[in-house]
């Protein structure tokens, strides 16, 4: 596909820039657009699961563990249902396990909290453990087709390298009122799904514009890092209960560390001791 010229941002673009700007990014998933499972369904419960899992996480991960997800907890009532434990076990692989035990928290409010009946409105959604306005967004846009604003990285990727490609330290504040501008209004659940593609593409043709973002953030090494030790804690819980003692000599890290990950987990109801053998809850 042809590299696009940007369009020059100068405080508001014109109805043929938009029309311009909405038609390559038609083409281009006419051409490349993807296929994924959650965007096969309406379901926000669905939605909610994908959208919780690829926080962080990159798709081709998300796409074996989602699949896997729904089939064993197919309606927020199985989840509910479930022990934070199997949940966990699950989960093991995506990262970031504080995520599952949210996912589960959200299930529990709705379920118990709200007759079952899922949030409808924005608002409603980020009152639910760990659910932000892009994941409230989301939900409305991919499980009901509102025209909501929302902004995630690949969108973010999308807008400064078209009209931002000559400025530094680029602020949300100036790209949202693009989106709302560019915003697909009859059909927003899908001219969403066109941008994250795109967005894709571009950091992987490009580079990634979001190094120009004022909100960029580079992620701290994993490789010795207390998420590692977490990580790798909570996966080696998933196989079996074990012993402080047993983790350190299998995992190899050391056991103050262990320890302090451990009482850590504990605190947030991740994990559980009994007779001096940890275990998922």
């Amino acid at each position: 596909m042809a590299r696009p010229q940007p369009i020059l941002f100068d405080g508001g673009v014109t109805k043929k820039e938009i029309a311009t700007f909405r038609r390559t990014v038609r083409m281009h998933f006419k051409k490349y657009g993807r296929s994924f499972l959650w965007r096969e369904t309406r379901d926000p419960y669905y939605i909610l699961v994908s959208e919780v899992m690829l926080q962080q996480t990159q798709v081709d991960r998300v796409i074996p563990k989602y699949k896997e997800f729904i089939k064993k907890f197919p309606t927020l009532k199985k989840l509910v249902e479930a022990s934070l434990g199997e949940v966990l076990i699950l989960w093991s692989g995506l990262g970031y396990n504080r995520r599952a035990k949210l996912l589960k928290k959200c299930a529990e409010n709705i379920v118990l909290g709200l007759g079952g009946s899922f949030p409808k409105t924005k608002k409603e959604l980020e009152r639910l453990p760990g659910i932000g306005p892009y994941t409230a967004g989301a939900v409305m846009a991919f499980a009901y087709n509102m025209p909501i604003v929302m902004i995630e990285t690949n969108i973010r990727a999308v807008y400064i390298h078209y009209f931002f490609r000559d400025k530094k330290s680029v602020l949300d504040a100036d790209i949202i009122p693009l989106i709302e501008q560019t915003l697909d209004r009859k059909e927003p659940r899908l001219w969403y799904n066109m941008l994250m593609d795109y967005g894709a593409w571009i950091k992987k043709e490009y580079g990634n514009p979001n190094k120009k973002s004022a909100h960029h953030v580079v992620q701290k090494k994993f490789e010795g890092s207390m998420r590692q030790v977490r990580g790798a804690l909570i996966r080696a819980l998933a196989q079996k209960p074990q012993t402080l003692r047993v983790l350190g000599s299998s995992l190899g890290f050391r056991n103050d560390l262990l320890r302090k990950c451990l009482f850590d987990l504990e605190k947030e109801h991740m994990v559980v001791l009994h007779k001096r053998t940890w275990r998922l809850p």
